[in-house]
């Protein structure tokens, strides 16, 4: 389990919040309860790590609401539907929305938990592209407006002297710059160049 990983459980039956919890403690998990969305967001959880194991029927709402909101807010964590009032409707659009699972109860335990380990390994993956892209963006930011020109068309595969002539600028100029660029953005070639420029992108295109 990840230092700071939380397993947060919204369900409106205490019974299976008690177990649920009490399985996954078992099993390493920490976890949080609440009896509702409400309850939920009151609580305004900043998971930097972790999952959300919910209910479909919830008091005030539902489970398919609540991972709306969630995403409006841009709190992106990975999903796991735990219901036993689930049907095709709702699990196609849990998973459209980016649920990570859709589980009927009761389920055998070992499905359980790989669902949760899926849902794990998705945060984790989802923190480190949240890094890179905080990171390239932050080179990006070290750019001149003219610098950041530059870069656009050598990272769209334009020759110097092709930038040169489309920015109205000497090749000479397009030299000095490209190796500014590459000094700002710590990129030891153009692959490295544009493998930052996609992610400092990235977050935009989400």
């Amino acid at each position: 389990m990840p230092e700071g990983a939380v397993i947060y459980i919204v369900d409106d039956d205490k019974d299976i919040r008690d177990s649920t919890s009490l399985m996954l403690e078992g099993f390493g998990y920490r976890c949080a309860v609440y009896a509702s969305a409400a309850e939920f967001l009151a609580a305004n959880p900043q998971p930097k790590e972790g999952c959300l194991l919910l209910d479909v029927r919830l008091p005030g709402g539902d489970g398919l609401s609540l991972q709306s909101e969630l995403l409006r807010r841009g709190i992106r964590i990975p999903v796991v539907f735990f219901t036993g009032f689930g049907d095709v409707i709702h699990a196609v659009r849990a998973m459209k929305a980016g649920a990570v699972d859709f589980i009927q109860k009761p389920c055998p335990p070992h499905v359980f938990l790989e669902a949760i380990d899926r849902a794990l390994s998705r945060a984790r993956n989802d923190r480190r592209a949240a890094h890179e892209i905080a990171d390239a963006q932050r080179r990006i930011s070290r750019l001149s407006p003219r610098e950041y020109d530059v870069m656009q068309r050598l990272v769209a595969g334009d020759a110097n002297k092709a930038i040169a002539r489309k920015l109205g600028i000497s090749t000479r100029t397009v030299e000095i710059h490209r190796a500014r660029i590459m000094d700002k953005m710590e990129a030891g070639s153009l692959a490295a160049l544009v493998r930052l420029a996609l992610a400092a992108a990235a977050d935009q295109s989400v």
